[in-house]
C-alpha cells in the first residue's frame, strides 16, 4: 500500500482498493465524537513529574526532563522530555520527546482509548491537531496506522499519514482487524447487528 495524504503532498494510496481503505480507515479509527479527549479534558489541571523543570518566563516556554509523566484528565503522556510553551495564559503548544515518547487519551466514555507514540509528539492546543513525527504511530480498538510522520486534525476528525521521500524510508502502513471490518455493512454506513 502506497503512501496517503488526504490534505495534498506525498504518494496517495493508488488501485481499486484505495476508496475502500481509505474510507475504512477513517471509520475504524475515528470515533463519533468530534473531540480527541473527554470534555472535562480540558478543564482539568496539568500534573508534571519530572527529574528536573526549567522555566523561561522571558522566553516562555517550560522544560520538564528525565522520567516526565504527564496527566491532564485522561490525557497521558511519558517522555523523556516535555516542552510547554505558553505564550498566552495556557499551555498553547506541547512536545514531547522520548524513544519513543508515548501518549494516550479517552475520547469518549463509550470509546476505546487512542494511543500514540513517536519520537516527537506535538500538540498544537489552537490548531486543534496532534503531530506524530519520526517512527510515528496511531492506534485505536485495535486498528493502526504507522509512518514518518502523522497529523492527527481533531475538529475535522481526519487523520493524515506521509512517509519522507527518500528512498530509504518506510511506506505508510494500515493495519484494519477483521472484526471492524465486519462492524459495518459494505454500502449502507450502519452498524451490523449480531
Amino acid at each position: 500500500m502506497s503512501n496517503y495524504s488526504p490534505a495534498g503532498g506525498g504518494r496517495r494510496l493508488s488501485g481499486w482498493r484505495a476508496p475502500f481503505a481509505v474510507a475504512t480507515l477513517l471509520a475504524c479509527l475515528l470515533p463519533a465524537s468530534a473531540s480527541l479527549a473527554l470534555p472535562e479534558d480540558r478543564d482539568q489541571p496539568i500534573q508534571i513529574t519530572a527529574d528536573t523543570a526549567i522555566r523561561d518566563e522571558k522566553q516562555g516556554f517550560t522544560v520538564y526532563t528525565g522520567n516526565v509523566h504527564m496527566i491532564q484528565g485522561s490525557l497521558d503522556i511519558v517522555a523523556d522530555t516535555i516542552t510547554i510553551f505558553h505564550e498566552t495564559a495556557q499551555a498553547d503548544k506541547i512536545v514531547a520527546e522520548g524513544k519513543p515518547a508515548r501518549m494516550q487519551q479517552q475520547p469518549a466514555i463509550d470509546e476505546p482509548l487512542v494511543k500514540a507514540n513517536a519520537e516527537i509528539i506535538e500538540y498544537y492546543k489552537i490548531e486543534d491537531r496532534v503531530h506524530l513525527k519520526v517512527n510515528a504511530q496511531f492506534t485505536q480498538d485495535g486498528a493502526s496506522v504507522t509512518g514518518d510522520t502523522i497529523d492527527y486534525y481533531i475538529t475535522e476528525q481526519l487523520v493524515k499519514a506521509d512517509s519522507a521521500q527518500s528512498p530509504d524510508s518506510k511506506r505508510v502502513r494500515v493495519v484494519i482487524p477483521p472484526t471492524l471490518l465486519r462492524e459495518e455493512k459494505p454500502g449502507d454506513g450502519q452498524a451490523q447487528s449480531n
